[in-house]
């Protein structure tokens, strides 16, 4: 059972009132750090977020306001947090673990969340293989399936600078639901350093294709590298693919900032666009010199096989450090999102949070401030490895870490979609769960919650719009959440019926089967 700590929002100050995008504090509890978030796919109003080492958060209008809950699994939860959605409204948690029987980051947990009501399984787990360790996962979820397709690096021996002991990019998938997972597999041909610096392999995330490829890019002492899998993860390629040189390295020094790194993070467009099927890889370095890191941005339109020359997403002069990025693709209409700190607008360490879209497929990128305010980091203070950003038709959620008066805590922003170009509809001012149980014997359940006070409709009707019964007619109701039910009467034929709900104006129907 989950312990659920609520959060508020606290009211903003005049002076942020007009910003574009509303920015909402998720956490300042518990030194934060390390975001990441997701968007349900199934219901965008339903957002689950996590940060280090062991905490989660709930939101279910959408980002404005949070509830808190801790991680806790059989294997121990440390840190590494790694949060998708699949297309029932499932989430999963994904982390390193710190068992009490065992060794520190031996195996890769999976937790599952079925519904936001719900609560986490224990935990199952991959890549367990005696002493070794096992590090930044990031999995990906296959929307025509519902596979799950993990990857990250295996250590021999954590820090060690033995020539003997050396870095590999591990493969893992769960066909059901993340209840057991295969065998790990080694992708990648030239193995890394276990140093945790430039030559050690690092930074596996995972993209799916349109016909269930498997994509994956890291770095390393080649450089950034990609590798593929045409049947599910079953084979992958003999010899790697070279994206990129990263001249630098991925570990690189950021002043104010504890440590950085500039690992790659790999998408595939599976929207019904002219974009589908491109992959992208984006990821930051230092090629222009220690004093301007820049966010970087590849394509491959056939299957990892060719890519595009590194293209500069930041679109500031030269001389400003841009760090810390993290890229999603809408799936539903194929814009890329980038999210990255940036210091365009000062002369010392003053920090913003900035995004970068793409409508084209990564031919061109509009750069726009995100955060209310900049803040200003200070290295003894560790802000993790990564940020991240999740987006669902035209809903787009970034997640950053900030620190301020000492405080480190974790954000979101509320995009303004309108702002980008896009009209978005207003948002209803309700949500609705799914009808339960359905099929049904003796009573269906409706449950519904207002945002607002509202004048609210509800009829059962048969299939052919009949009323069956009035649950509620234009009834003005305060904001809260609401369960009603429906018991048929004697007379009542086995059948499809109809829950009509109006609120508003906006009409939501939901389809029941009666079978007594």
């Amino acid at each position: 059972m989950r312990n659920i700590i609520l959060l508020f929002l606290l009211p903003l100050v005049p002076a942020l009132l007009h910003a574009q995008h509303t920015n909402v504090k998720i956490s300042s509890f518990d030194y934060p750090e390390e975001p990441t978030i997701c968007i349900n796919p199934k219901n965008p109003q339903q957002v689950v977020a996590g940060s280090n080492i062991d905490h989660v958060f709930y939101s279910e209008d959408g980002g404005l306001t949070w509830q808190r809950d801790q991680m806790a699994s059989t294997y121990g939860v440390w840190g590494d947090p790694c949060i998708i959605a699949d297309t029932s409204g499932a989430f999963y948690f994904f982390h390193l673990s710190n068992p009490p029987q065992g060794n520190w980051i031996d195996r890769i947990v999976c937790q599952r969340m079925d519904t936001l009501k719900g609560s986490w399984t224990t935990g199952s787990y991959m890549g367990l293989n005696g002493t070794k360790a096992q590090d930044k996962e990031w999995v990906v979820v296959d929307p025509q399936n519902n596979h799950l397709y993990s990857t990250w690096t295996q250590f021999d021996n954590y820090g060690s600078a033995d020539p003997a002991d050396s870095s590999v990019i591990l493969f893992s998938k769960s066909t059901d639901r993340g209840d057991t997972w295969s065998p790990a597999v080694r992708i990648n041909t030239v193995a890394g350093d276990c140093i945790d610096s430039d030559n050690t392999v690092e930074g596996a995330v995972p993209a799916v294709g349109p016909n269930g490829q498997v994509y994956v890019a890291w770095t390393g002492p080649e450089g950034i590298m990609f590798d593929r899998s045409l049947d599910g993860g079953a084979t992958w390629l003999a010899t790697d693919i070279p994206v990129s040189a990263q001249p630098g390295g991925w570990d690189y020094s950021i002043p104010g900032i504890y440590r950085c790194n500039g690992l790659p993070v790999t998408c595939c467009d599976l929207s019904n666009t002219p974009t589908r099927g491109n992959i992208y890889v984006n990821w930051t370095d230092q090629r222009n010199g220690a004093t301007d890191t820049d966010v970087w941005f590849v394509k491959s339109t056939d299957d990892g096989t060719t890519w595009t020359q590194p293209q500069r997403v930041n679109d500031d002069p030269a001389g400003k450090q841009q760090f810390f990025t993290w890229m999603t693709i809408d799936q539903v209409t194929g814009w890329i999102y980038v999210v990255y700190y940036d210091r365009r607008n000062y002369a010392d360490e003053q920090t913003d949070v900035f995004m970068a879209v793409s409508k084209d497929g990564g031919n061109s990128f509009f750069n726009f401030r995100i955060s209310e305010s900049p803040f200003v980091p200070v290295s003894s203070v560790f802000f993790g490895d990564y940020n991240n950003i999740s987006a669902h038709n035209n809903v787009v959620r970034p997640m950053w870490t900030r620190l301020h008066n000492g405080e480190l805590s974790v954000w979101t922003a509320i995009i303004d979609m309108n702002w980008l170009g896009v009209n978005t509809p207003e948002p209803a001012p309700f949500n609705i769960d799914p009808v339960y149980p359905n099929p049904f014997e003796q009573s269906a359940w409706f449950k519904f919650k207002l945002h607002e006070p509202s004048r609210v409709s509800l009829r059962v009707s048969d299939i052919h719009g009949k009323t069956i019964t009035t649950l509620y007619n234009n009834a003005l109701l305060p904001s809260g959440k609401y369960l009603e039910h429906f018991t048929p009467g004697q007379k009542l034929s086995p059948g499809i019926y109809l829950f009509r709900f109006e609120c508003n104006g906006k009409v939501v129907t939901r389809k029941i089967v009666y079978q007594p």
